[in-house]
Protein backbone atom coordinates (compact mmCIF):
# COMPACT_ATOMS: atom_id res chain seq x y z
CA UNK A 1 0.00 0.00 0.00
CA UNK A 2 1.48 3.06 -0.80
CA UNK A 3 2.48 5.74 1.81
CA UNK A 4 2.26 9.34 1.46
CA UNK A 5 3.76 12.56 3.44
CA UNK A 6 1.97 15.54 3.56
CA UNK A 7 4.09 18.77 2.50
CA UNK A 8 3.27 21.55 4.60
CA UNK A 9 4.19 24.22 2.37
CA UNK A 10 0.85 23.77 0.82
CA UNK A 11 -1.59 21.47 2.61
CA UNK A 12 -2.90 23.02 5.96
CA UNK A 13 -1.29 26.59 5.26
CA UNK A 14 -3.68 28.22 7.71
CA UNK A 15 -2.15 26.38 10.62
CA UNK A 16 0.33 26.54 12.77
CA UNK A 17 3.31 24.22 11.70
CA UNK A 18 2.51 22.40 14.59
CA UNK A 19 -1.51 22.05 14.19
CA UNK A 20 -0.13 20.89 10.79
CA UNK A 21 1.18 18.18 11.57
CA UNK A 22 -1.06 17.15 13.80
CA UNK A 23 -4.28 17.62 11.10
CA UNK A 24 -2.19 15.38 8.92
CA UNK A 25 -2.02 12.88 11.09
CA UNK A 26 -5.77 12.82 11.62
CA UNK A 27 -5.91 12.79 7.99
CA UNK A 28 -3.95 9.93 7.43
CA UNK A 29 -1.02 10.90 6.42
CA UNK A 30 2.31 8.56 6.94
CA UNK A 31 5.00 11.62 7.23
CA UNK A 32 5.40 15.37 6.32
CA UNK A 33 7.90 17.74 5.58
CA UNK A 34 7.74 21.21 4.97
CA UNK A 35 9.82 24.19 2.82
CA UNK A 36 10.96 26.54 5.63
CA UNK A 37 9.90 26.16 9.02
CA UNK A 38 12.48 28.30 10.82
CA UNK A 39 9.66 30.78 12.00
CA UNK A 40 8.27 28.46 14.18
CA UNK A 41 10.39 27.36 17.29
CA UNK A 42 11.94 23.36 16.55
CA UNK A 43 10.94 22.16 20.18
CA UNK A 44 7.65 22.78 19.31
CA UNK A 45 7.57 21.19 16.03
CA UNK A 46 9.23 18.43 17.87
CA UNK A 47 6.45 17.99 20.48
CA UNK A 48 4.47 17.70 17.36
CA UNK A 49 5.97 15.26 15.62
CA UNK A 50 6.91 13.08 18.92
CA UNK A 51 3.13 13.65 19.74
CA UNK A 52 1.58 12.19 16.38
CA UNK A 53 4.60 9.65 15.51
CA UNK A 54 4.99 10.86 12.15
CA UNK A 55 8.39 12.00 10.83
CA UNK A 56 9.47 15.24 9.36
CA UNK A 57 10.96 13.70 5.72
CA UNK A 58 12.86 16.78 4.61
CA UNK A 59 12.70 20.79 4.50
CA UNK A 60 14.52 23.21 2.60
CA UNK A 61 17.82 25.85 3.38
CA UNK A 62 16.08 29.41 3.01
CA UNK A 63 15.65 31.15 -0.05
CA UNK A 64 18.11 34.23 0.65
CA UNK A 65 16.54 38.10 0.04
CA UNK A 66 12.97 38.87 -1.45
CA UNK A 67 12.99 37.25 -5.14
CA UNK A 68 15.45 34.55 -4.68
CA UNK A 69 14.89 30.94 -4.84
CA UNK A 70 17.96 29.69 -3.12
CA UNK A 71 21.76 30.34 -2.73
CA UNK A 72 23.91 27.50 -3.27
CA UNK A 73 24.38 27.96 -6.79
CA UNK A 74 25.06 32.50 -6.73
CA UNK A 75 28.95 32.91 -7.12
CA UNK A 76 30.37 35.41 -4.68
CA UNK A 77 27.22 34.33 -1.89
CA UNK A 78 29.05 31.10 -0.59
CA UNK A 79 29.29 32.61 3.20
CA UNK A 80 25.44 33.15 2.72
CA UNK A 81 24.98 29.35 1.23
CA UNK A 82 26.81 27.75 3.93
CA UNK A 83 25.43 29.49 6.90
CA UNK A 84 21.79 28.01 4.81
CA UNK A 85 22.97 24.79 4.64
CA UNK A 86 24.10 25.02 8.51
CA UNK A 87 20.74 26.62 9.44
CA UNK A 88 18.97 23.94 8.09
CA UNK A 89 21.17 20.96 9.59
CA UNK A 90 20.74 22.17 12.56
CA UNK A 91 16.85 22.84 12.37
CA UNK A 92 16.36 19.38 10.92
CA UNK A 93 18.79 17.60 13.95
CA UNK A 94 16.76 19.66 15.78
CA UNK A 95 13.53 17.61 14.94
CA UNK A 96 14.69 14.27 13.64
CA UNK A 97 14.45 15.10 9.79
CA UNK A 98 16.72 13.26 7.54
CA UNK A 99 16.75 15.18 4.45
CA UNK A 100 17.73 18.73 3.62
CA UNK A 101 16.82 20.12 0.18
CA UNK A 102 19.62 22.64 -0.69
CA UNK A 103 17.84 25.17 -2.91
CA UNK A 104 20.20 26.42 -5.78
CA UNK A 105 18.60 29.47 -6.80
CA UNK A 106 18.61 32.13 -9.86
CA UNK A 107 21.78 31.33 -12.03
CA UNK A 108 23.54 30.23 -14.86
CA UNK A 109 26.87 29.27 -16.33
CA UNK A 110 30.26 26.90 -15.74
CA UNK A 111 31.20 29.17 -12.62
CA UNK A 112 27.56 28.31 -11.11
CA UNK A 113 27.73 25.17 -11.78
CA UNK A 114 31.34 24.89 -9.85
CA UNK A 115 29.76 27.16 -6.99
CA UNK A 116 26.67 24.88 -6.76
CA UNK A 117 29.43 21.43 -6.76
CA UNK A 118 31.70 23.30 -3.99
CA UNK A 119 28.57 24.14 -1.64
CA UNK A 120 26.84 20.70 -2.04
CA UNK A 121 29.83 19.13 -1.27
CA UNK A 122 30.06 21.18 2.22
CA UNK A 123 26.71 20.44 2.92
CA UNK A 124 27.50 16.58 1.80
CA UNK A 125 30.66 16.71 4.35
CA UNK A 126 28.33 18.41 7.56
CA UNK A 127 25.16 16.23 6.61
CA UNK A 128 27.18 13.15 6.88
CA UNK A 129 28.07 13.98 10.76
CA UNK A 130 24.82 13.87 11.56
CA UNK A 131 23.49 10.88 9.19
CA UNK A 132 21.96 13.32 7.28
CA UNK A 133 20.89 13.20 3.11
CA UNK A 134 21.33 16.10 0.97
CA UNK A 135 19.01 16.62 -1.71
CA UNK A 136 18.51 18.85 -4.90
CA UNK A 137 15.56 19.24 -6.74
CA UNK A 138 14.93 20.31 -10.11
CA UNK A 139 12.54 23.50 -10.71
CA UNK A 140 10.54 23.67 -13.99
CA UNK A 141 11.15 26.63 -15.87
CA UNK A 142 7.32 27.55 -15.67
CA UNK A 143 7.14 28.20 -12.11
CA UNK A 144 11.02 29.19 -11.69
CA UNK A 145 12.29 30.82 -14.86
CA UNK A 146 16.36 31.25 -14.71
CA UNK A 147 16.18 28.67 -11.84
CA UNK A 148 19.90 26.67 -12.37
CA UNK A 149 18.68 22.96 -11.27
CA UNK A 150 16.04 22.42 -14.58
CA UNK A 151 16.20 18.71 -15.46
CA UNK A 152 17.22 15.00 -14.00
CA UNK A 153 20.02 14.79 -16.05
CA UNK A 154 21.66 18.44 -14.68
CA UNK A 155 20.87 16.80 -11.13
CA UNK A 156 22.46 13.13 -11.98
CA UNK A 157 25.39 15.02 -13.55
CA UNK A 158 25.87 17.53 -10.24
CA UNK A 159 25.41 14.41 -8.04
CA UNK A 160 28.34 12.55 -9.46
CA UNK A 161 30.66 15.21 -9.48
CA UNK A 162 29.73 15.75 -5.93
CA UNK A 163 31.11 12.41 -5.01
CA UNK A 164 29.46 12.27 -1.81
CA UNK A 165 27.32 8.54 -0.80
CA UNK A 166 24.83 11.05 1.13
CA UNK A 167 23.44 13.22 -1.93
CA UNK A 168 20.39 11.98 -3.90
CA UNK A 169 17.98 13.59 -6.44
CA UNK A 170 14.34 15.26 -5.06
CA UNK A 171 12.17 13.93 -8.24
CA UNK A 172 8.86 16.02 -8.13
CA UNK A 173 6.83 14.53 -10.69
CA UNK A 174 5.17 17.68 -11.42
CA UNK A 175 8.48 19.52 -12.15
CA UNK A 176 9.59 16.98 -14.39
CA UNK A 177 6.81 16.07 -15.99
CA UNK A 178 7.10 19.57 -17.44
CA UNK A 179 10.61 19.85 -17.91
CA UNK A 180 11.05 16.17 -19.60
CA UNK A 181 8.00 13.87 -19.43
CA UNK A 182 8.19 10.41 -19.80
CA UNK A 183 7.56 9.78 -16.21
CA UNK A 184 7.43 6.32 -15.74
CA UNK A 185 11.03 5.66 -17.78
CA UNK A 186 12.56 8.64 -15.95
CA UNK A 187 11.72 7.32 -12.75
CA UNK A 188 13.06 3.91 -13.50
CA UNK A 189 16.34 4.79 -14.98
CA UNK A 190 16.99 7.38 -11.71
CA UNK A 191 16.18 4.88 -9.44
CA UNK A 192 19.13 4.40 -7.71
CA UNK A 193 19.75 8.34 -7.30
CA UNK A 194 16.43 8.94 -6.20
CA UNK A 195 16.14 10.35 -2.48
CA UNK A 196 12.12 11.52 -2.16
CA UNK A 197 9.68 11.27 -4.49
CA UNK A 198 6.68 14.03 -5.05
CA UNK A 199 3.70 14.68 -6.91
CA UNK A 200 0.98 17.11 -8.16
CA UNK A 201 -1.28 17.19 -10.81
CA UNK A 202 0.19 18.93 -14.23
CA UNK A 203 -0.36 21.46 -15.34
CA UNK A 204 -2.35 22.71 -12.26
CA UNK A 205 -0.61 21.86 -9.55
CA UNK A 206 -3.51 20.89 -7.35
CA UNK A 207 -4.45 17.43 -5.81
CA UNK A 208 -2.93 14.26 -8.08
CA UNK A 209 -6.96 13.75 -9.41
CA UNK A 210 -6.85 15.95 -12.59
CA UNK A 211 -4.63 17.06 -15.55
CA UNK A 212 -2.02 15.21 -17.46
CA UNK A 213 -0.24 12.31 -15.65
CA UNK A 214 -2.16 9.17 -14.47
CA UNK A 215 -0.84 8.76 -10.75
CA UNK A 216 -2.49 5.71 -10.22
CA UNK A 217 -0.18 4.37 -12.67
CA UNK A 218 2.52 6.34 -11.47
CA UNK A 219 2.31 5.24 -7.97
CA UNK A 220 1.96 1.89 -8.68
CA UNK A 221 4.93 1.78 -10.98
CA UNK A 222 7.25 3.39 -7.67
CA UNK A 223 5.79 0.62 -5.94
CA UNK A 224 6.42 -1.85 -8.78
CA UNK A 225 10.12 -0.40 -8.39
CA UNK A 226 10.34 -1.58 -4.69
CA UNK A 227 10.13 2.01 -3.94
CA UNK A 228 8.45 2.09 -0.66
CA UNK A 229 9.34 5.62 1.65
CA UNK A 230 6.02 8.21 1.45
CA UNK A 231 5.46 10.09 -1.47
CA UNK A 232 5.48 13.74 -1.15
CA UNK A 233 2.19 15.07 -1.66
CA UNK A 234 3.40 19.15 -2.32
CA UNK A 235 -0.01 20.57 -4.34
CA UNK A 236 -1.87 23.61 -4.10
CA UNK A 237 -5.06 22.66 -3.14
CA UNK A 238 -7.98 23.29 -5.37
CA UNK A 239 -10.32 24.34 -2.17
CA UNK A 240 -9.36 23.50 1.48
CA UNK A 241 -7.16 20.74 2.27
CA UNK A 242 -9.10 18.46 4.09
CA UNK A 243 -12.27 18.97 0.94
CA UNK A 244 -9.17 17.31 -1.88
CA UNK A 245 -8.16 14.49 0.42
CA UNK A 246 -10.73 12.09 -1.71
CA UNK A 247 -7.48 10.53 -4.10
CA UNK A 248 -5.81 9.49 -1.19
CA UNK A 249 -8.64 7.43 0.10
CA UNK A 250 -9.25 5.69 -2.97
Amino acid sequence: MTKFSANLGFLWTEHSLPDAVRAAKAAGFDAVECHWPYETPAEDVAAALKETGLTMLGLNTVRGNPGENGLCALPGREAEAKAAIDQALAYAEAIGTPNVHVMAGFAEGPEAHATFVANLQYACEAAAKLGKTILIEPLNHHDAPGYFLGTSAQAVEIIEEVGAPNIKLMFDCYHLQIMEGDLTRRLTDRLPVIGHIQFASVPERTEPDCGEVNYDHIFAHIASLGYDAPLGAEYKPRGTTDEGLGWMKG
